[in-house]
Order: structure tokens, then C-alpha cells, then sequence
């Protein structure tokens, strides 16, 4: 399915819009300059709220009209109260934290939904790069060098999927992304992870 992108947000936030049900709780981590909390609010008529590290990100943020605190997704996710979020969503962010299994773990508590995105070091492009230059990829979804990346956890999709099972939680639905291009994998798996460019995934508690 193509997507027209012209003058619309990025495929990946619009692709996690469409996941959130019509007027939900939803709590962003890692919520940034507040893209997907502004597009939730617009299309969705959520009421969210938002947790974002950097200062700037969060003046945006207010900036925006939006209801966002400065918070750590590692740190500050235990404060919140168990199923305080119909939806917790962590959009390209999980790759950025120190312990991804121990965020996973917290969101599942306080969300009774949980979204999560990330760009997929299976991608085939990635793969070519990695095997011809014997360097790490630069991609236009991994666009920083090594040395300035804020990521520090890459994954591919079957990573995640380990991941998902180890904290007992299941796939509700299932998008992968490439280019404007977004399709739906009912049992992601080889095909997905070498496909994809970025994964969005949304999750239940088993």
C-alpha cells in the first residue's frame, strides 16, 4: 500500500496514529518536539501526555500546547500508576535507551496497550552495507555516523520479537515500513526483517 507522504507527517508517526483508538489516555515516552502527540490530538482527539529527556524537546512541546514533563524513559516510567494509560507508545526511542527490556517492562505496566517503533538493523540495505564497506551503515533511518548516534541498542525485528515474547507480551498488530511504502505482517519473520526499514508494532499484555 502507498502512502501520498506530500504534506503529511513522517509514515512512521502516521502509522502509529492509526494503531490509537478514538479519544484514549495515551502516554508518549520519548515524545521529542511533540510530532506524534500533536498528531494523536488532531486526528485521534487523545488525551495525552508526554515524557521527553531533553529541555528543548519539552519547551517545544509546551510550545505546542501540549502537556509534556522533562523525564528519563530508564529512570522515571516507575512513578506511574499500574493501567494509568490506555496507550503507552515509545516512537523510535527504544534503540536510545540503557535498558530497553526494563522500559518494555514498565510500559506494559502502566499501559493496557503498547506501541513501540524502531528502525530495523535487519534491513537488507543495512545487511549490503555492513558485508560490501565493513563499516556501520548510514541509512536515511540511521542517518547519524557511529561516533554521533544517540542509539545505543540497535535491533532487527526478530530481536524484538525475542524481546516481546521474554516479557510475556503479544503481537495485536503488526506494520512494517520502507520508503512511503506500509504493509501489515500477520506473522513477521524473515520476510519482514529483511524488508522493513522500520517496524511498528502494537502490544498486550499474554
Amino acid at each position: 500500500m502507498a502512502l501520498d507522504t506530500s504534506n503529511q507527517p513522517r509514515i512512521d508517526l502516521i502509522a502509529v496514529a492509526d494503531l490509537v483508538r478514538e479519544g484514549a489516555r495515551v502516554l508518549d515516552v520519548g515524545c521529542g518536539e511533540g510530532e506524534l502527540l500533536e498528531l494523536l490530538r488532531e486526528r485521534k482527539n487523545v488525551d495525552g501526555r508526554g515524557v521527553e529527556l531533553s529541555q528543548a524537546g519539552v519547551n517545544a512541546c509546551v510550545a505546542r500546547g501540549l502537556s509534556v514533563v522533562q523525564g528519563d524513559a530508564d529512570r522515571d516510567l516507575g512513578d506511574y500508576p499500574d493501567d494509568s494509560f490506555d496507550y503507552v507508545i515509545l516512537s523510535q526511542t527504544i534503540q536510545a535507551t540503557r535498558n530497553p527490556r526494563e522500559v518494555l517492562g514498565q510500559m506494559k505496566r502502566i499501559g493496557r496497550r503498547v506501541v513501540v517503533s524502531f528502525p530495523n538493523f535487519g534491513h537488507w540495505k543495512i545487511r549490503l552495507q555492513l558485508l560490501l564497506s565493513g563499516r556501520m551503515p548510514v541509512t536515511r533511518t540511521l542517518a547519524d555516523e557511529w561516533y554521533d548516534t544517540p542509539n545505543i541498542h540497535l535491533c532487527t525485528v526478530r530481536d524484538f520479537l525475542d524481546l516481546c515474547e521474554a516479557e510475556n507480551l503479544a503481537i495485536e498488530k503488526a506494520l512494517m515500513l520502507a520508503g512511503d511504502t506500509s504493509w501489515t505482517e500477520h506473522n513477521p519473520g524473515t520476510r519482514a526483517n529483511l524488508r522493513a526499514e522500520q517496524a511498528v508494532f502494537l502490544l498486550y499484555r499474554k
